[in-house]
Protein backbone atom coordinates (compact mmCIF):
# COMPACT_ATOMS: atom_id res chain seq x y z
CA UNK A 1 0.00 0.00 0.00
CA UNK A 2 1.24 3.72 -0.88
CA UNK A 3 -0.13 7.01 -0.13
CA UNK A 4 -0.80 9.62 -2.45
CA UNK A 5 2.74 11.55 -1.13
CA UNK A 6 4.41 8.64 -2.76
CA UNK A 7 2.90 9.18 -6.24
CA UNK A 8 6.31 9.15 -8.47
CA UNK A 9 5.70 9.27 -11.90
CA UNK A 10 6.08 5.95 -14.43
CA UNK A 11 4.99 4.02 -10.97
CA UNK A 12 2.21 1.17 -11.55
CA UNK A 13 -1.03 0.87 -9.14
CA UNK A 14 -3.93 -1.04 -9.01
CA UNK A 15 -7.05 1.56 -9.82
CA UNK A 16 -10.49 0.49 -10.78
CA UNK A 17 -9.40 -3.34 -11.11
CA UNK A 18 -6.81 -2.73 -14.01
CA UNK A 19 -3.14 -1.35 -13.67
CA UNK A 20 -2.69 1.90 -14.66
CA UNK A 21 0.70 4.13 -15.04
CA UNK A 22 1.27 7.38 -13.68
CA UNK A 23 2.10 9.70 -16.66
CA UNK A 24 2.21 12.67 -14.40
CA UNK A 25 0.34 13.93 -10.99
CA UNK A 26 0.39 17.20 -9.13
CA UNK A 27 -0.24 17.75 -5.29
CA UNK A 28 -3.02 20.83 -5.39
CA UNK A 29 -3.83 22.50 -2.09
CA UNK A 30 -6.89 25.05 -2.72
CA UNK A 31 -7.57 28.40 -0.43
CA UNK A 32 -10.32 26.29 0.53
CA UNK A 33 -11.06 22.63 1.13
CA UNK A 34 -8.88 19.29 1.51
CA UNK A 35 -5.52 19.21 -0.25
CA UNK A 36 -6.04 17.13 -3.52
CA UNK A 37 -3.69 15.27 -5.90
CA UNK A 38 -4.39 15.16 -9.45
CA UNK A 39 -2.81 12.90 -12.54
CA UNK A 40 -3.21 11.61 -15.46
CA UNK A 41 -2.93 7.52 -15.58
CA UNK A 42 -2.20 5.19 -18.40
CA UNK A 43 -3.79 2.15 -18.59
CA UNK A 44 -0.92 -0.44 -18.98
CA UNK A 45 -3.32 -3.10 -21.47
CA UNK A 46 -5.07 -0.23 -23.30
CA UNK A 47 -2.86 2.62 -23.37
CA UNK A 48 -5.58 4.85 -22.86
CA UNK A 49 -4.96 8.12 -20.71
CA UNK A 50 -7.52 8.92 -18.01
CA UNK A 51 -7.82 11.74 -15.56
CA UNK A 52 -8.25 10.84 -12.27
CA UNK A 53 -8.12 12.77 -8.88
CA UNK A 54 -7.26 11.67 -5.73
CA UNK A 55 -8.20 13.10 -2.03
CA UNK A 56 -4.66 13.94 -0.32
CA UNK A 57 -3.69 10.89 1.75
CA UNK A 58 -5.93 8.49 -0.32
CA UNK A 59 -4.38 4.63 -0.29
CA UNK A 60 -3.86 3.03 -3.66
CA UNK A 61 -2.16 -0.70 -3.93
CA UNK A 62 1.33 -0.69 -5.76
CA UNK A 63 1.48 -3.37 -8.56
CA UNK A 64 4.90 -5.38 -8.85
CA UNK A 65 5.99 -4.48 -12.20
CA UNK A 66 9.55 -6.12 -13.76
CA UNK A 67 11.29 -5.07 -17.03
CA UNK A 68 12.89 -7.81 -18.44
CA UNK A 69 15.48 -7.34 -20.83
CA UNK A 70 14.97 -10.16 -24.00
CA UNK A 71 15.73 -10.68 -27.17
CA UNK A 72 13.53 -11.18 -30.52
CA UNK A 73 13.67 -14.49 -31.80
CA UNK A 74 11.44 -15.05 -34.31
CA UNK A 75 7.50 -14.93 -34.94
CA UNK A 76 5.12 -17.78 -36.01
CA UNK A 77 1.24 -17.80 -36.72
CA UNK A 78 0.73 -17.87 -32.67
CA UNK A 79 2.28 -14.48 -31.62
CA UNK A 80 6.22 -13.50 -31.26
CA UNK A 81 8.74 -15.10 -29.12
CA UNK A 82 11.55 -13.80 -27.49
CA UNK A 83 14.32 -15.41 -25.13
CA UNK A 84 15.06 -13.78 -21.56
CA UNK A 85 18.42 -12.64 -21.52
CA UNK A 86 19.94 -13.77 -18.18
CA UNK A 87 17.40 -17.17 -18.14
CA UNK A 88 17.34 -17.79 -21.60
CA UNK A 89 14.13 -18.21 -20.71
CA UNK A 90 11.53 -17.89 -24.22
CA UNK A 91 8.26 -16.18 -23.68
CA UNK A 92 5.01 -16.14 -26.08
CA UNK A 93 3.83 -12.85 -26.39
CA UNK A 94 0.64 -11.77 -28.58
CA UNK A 95 1.22 -8.92 -31.04
CA UNK A 96 -1.02 -6.58 -29.06
CA UNK A 97 1.05 -6.05 -26.26
CA UNK A 98 3.72 -4.88 -28.22
CA UNK A 99 4.24 -1.12 -29.01
CA UNK A 100 5.86 -1.36 -32.59
CA UNK A 101 5.67 -4.34 -33.88
CA UNK A 102 6.59 -3.73 -37.59
CA UNK A 103 10.17 -2.23 -36.30
CA UNK A 104 11.02 -5.80 -34.85
CA UNK A 105 14.12 -7.34 -36.47
CA UNK A 106 15.48 -10.78 -35.45
CA UNK A 107 18.07 -10.83 -32.67
CA UNK A 108 16.85 -6.99 -31.27
CA UNK A 109 16.99 -6.25 -27.58
CA UNK A 110 13.84 -4.89 -25.70
CA UNK A 111 12.51 -4.78 -22.59
CA UNK A 112 9.76 -7.13 -21.75
CA UNK A 113 7.19 -5.75 -18.74
CA UNK A 114 6.17 -8.45 -16.67
CA UNK A 115 3.47 -7.92 -13.58
CA UNK A 116 5.20 -9.99 -11.55
CA UNK A 117 2.35 -11.43 -9.12
CA UNK A 118 0.86 -13.34 -12.37
CA UNK A 119 4.01 -13.34 -14.30
CA UNK A 120 1.53 -11.86 -16.86
CA UNK A 121 3.38 -9.79 -20.04
CA UNK A 122 2.11 -6.38 -19.84
CA UNK A 123 3.89 -5.04 -22.37
CA UNK A 124 6.86 -5.35 -25.00
CA UNK A 125 8.65 -1.97 -25.61
CA UNK A 126 11.41 -1.46 -28.13
CA UNK A 127 14.21 0.81 -28.19
CA UNK A 128 13.01 4.61 -28.89
CA UNK A 129 15.52 4.43 -32.19
CA UNK A 130 16.08 1.36 -34.64
CA UNK A 131 18.43 1.27 -37.80
CA UNK A 132 16.88 -0.51 -40.84
CA UNK A 133 18.18 -0.26 -44.42
CA UNK A 134 15.76 0.68 -47.29
CA UNK A 135 15.32 -2.40 -49.92
CA UNK A 136 12.66 -0.57 -52.18
CA UNK A 137 12.01 3.10 -52.67
CA UNK A 138 11.20 5.08 -56.11
CA UNK A 139 14.02 7.53 -57.23
CA UNK A 140 13.72 11.18 -56.49
CA UNK A 141 13.27 13.31 -59.00
CA UNK A 142 16.26 15.90 -59.23
CA UNK A 143 15.20 19.41 -58.39
CA UNK A 144 12.35 18.21 -56.46
CA UNK A 145 13.20 19.84 -53.36
CA UNK A 146 12.15 23.08 -53.11
CA UNK A 147 9.48 21.66 -50.37
CA UNK A 148 9.59 19.12 -47.36
CA UNK A 149 8.91 16.28 -49.90
CA UNK A 150 8.54 12.49 -49.24
CA UNK A 151 7.75 9.26 -50.37
CA UNK A 152 7.06 5.63 -49.83
CA UNK A 153 10.17 3.65 -48.84
CA UNK A 154 10.37 -0.47 -47.96
CA UNK A 155 12.74 -1.19 -45.02
CA UNK A 156 14.55 -4.76 -44.59
CA UNK A 157 12.06 -6.19 -42.43
CA UNK A 158 8.90 -5.00 -44.49
CA UNK A 159 7.73 -2.07 -42.94
CA UNK A 160 6.97 1.44 -45.24
CA UNK A 161 7.86 4.25 -44.07
CA UNK A 162 8.01 7.80 -45.47
CA UNK A 163 11.47 9.44 -46.05
CA UNK A 164 12.64 12.09 -47.90
CA UNK A 165 13.61 12.32 -51.43
CA UNK A 166 17.35 11.77 -51.26
CA UNK A 167 16.86 8.37 -49.60
CA UNK A 168 18.16 5.81 -52.04
CA UNK A 169 17.91 2.07 -52.20
CA UNK A 170 20.68 0.45 -49.74
CA UNK A 171 20.55 3.41 -47.32
CA UNK A 172 20.42 3.11 -43.45
CA UNK A 173 17.88 5.05 -41.67
CA UNK A 174 17.18 5.71 -37.91
CA UNK A 175 13.48 5.38 -37.36
CA UNK A 176 12.07 6.84 -34.00
CA UNK A 177 9.79 3.59 -33.08
CA UNK A 178 7.07 5.65 -30.69
CA UNK A 179 6.04 7.71 -33.82
CA UNK A 180 7.43 5.45 -36.50
CA UNK A 181 8.73 8.60 -38.22
CA UNK A 182 12.20 9.19 -40.59
CA UNK A 183 15.10 10.92 -37.99
CA UNK A 184 18.01 11.20 -40.17
CA UNK A 185 20.29 9.08 -42.38
CA UNK A 186 23.20 6.57 -40.81
CA UNK A 187 26.69 6.88 -41.89
CA UNK A 188 28.39 3.26 -42.17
Amino acid sequence: MASTADFRNGMVIEFNNDLYSIVSFQHVKPGKGPAFVRTKLRNIKTGRVIDNTFSSGTKVNLARVERRPCQYLYKDDIGYYFMHLETFEQIHVEEAVIDSPEFLLEGQHVEVVVHADTETVLSVELPQFVVLEVVYSERGLKGDTATNAYKQAKMENGSTIMVPLFINIGDKIRIDTRNRTYMDRVKS
